[in-house]
C-alpha cells in the first residue's frame, strides 16, 4: 500500500475543484440560445400558418366574388378578410402585415384565376436577425360557364 495514495487523490481533487462551475459558465450561454432559438423556431411557424390561413381566406373570398362584382369591391373584400384572419390567429405576430390582390388572369375565361399574397415581418428574438413570411394562396374563380356545343 502506498503511504502517500490518500494525498495524491486529495491533491487531484483540489484541481479539478472549480471546473464545473467553468463547464456552468461556458454551457449556459450555449443553452439559452438553444431555447431562444427553439422559441424563435415556433414564432416563425406559428406566423406562416396565421399567414396561409389569412391568404386562403382572403383567396376564398376572392373566388366567390370575382366573377358577380367589379375588381375594386372583390378585391378590397378579400383583403379585409385577410386583415380579419390575420387579427383573430395572431393579432400581434405579424407586424407590417401587407395583403396584395393582383386583378386575376384572364378574367371571364375557363381559366380565370385568382390570387391573394401576405407578406409580413415576424417578430424576432435576436436583434440581428429579421424574419419575413410570404404566402400565396390561387384559385380558379367560382363562376358558371356554359358548354359549347
Amino acid at each position: 500500500m502506498n503511504r502517500h495514495g490518500g494525498a495524491r487523490r486529495r491533491r487531484d481533487a483540489d484541481r479539478e475543484s472549480g471546473v464545473s462551475a467553468i463547464e456552468f459558465v461556458l454551457l449556459t450561454p450555449l443553452l439559452f440560445f438553444l431555447i431562444f432559438a427553439t422559441v424563435q423556431f415556433a414564432l416563425y411557424f406559428f406566423a406562416r400558418h396565421v399567414a396561409i390561413a389569412a391568404a386562403q381566406e382572403g383567396d376564398r373570398v376572392a373566388r366567390s366574388e370575382a366573377a358577380t362584382t367589379d375588381y375594386p369591391t372583390w378585391s378590397s373584400a378579400a383583403v379585409t378578410e385577410s386583415n380579419v384572419w390575420i387579427n383573430r390567429l395572431g393579432p400581434n405576430l405579424l407586424q407590417g402585415s401587407n395583403v396584395l390582390v393582383p386583378p386575376g388572369s384572364a378574367p371571364g375565361n375557363a381559366d380565370w384565376t385568382v390570387s391573394v399574397t401576405v407578406r409580413a415581418s415576424v417578430p424576432s428574438l435576436f436583434t440581428w436577425a429579421n424574419f419575413t413570411v410570404t404566402e400565396t394562396s390561387t384559385g380558379p374563380v367560382e363562376q358558371f360557364i356554359p358548354d359549347t356545343p
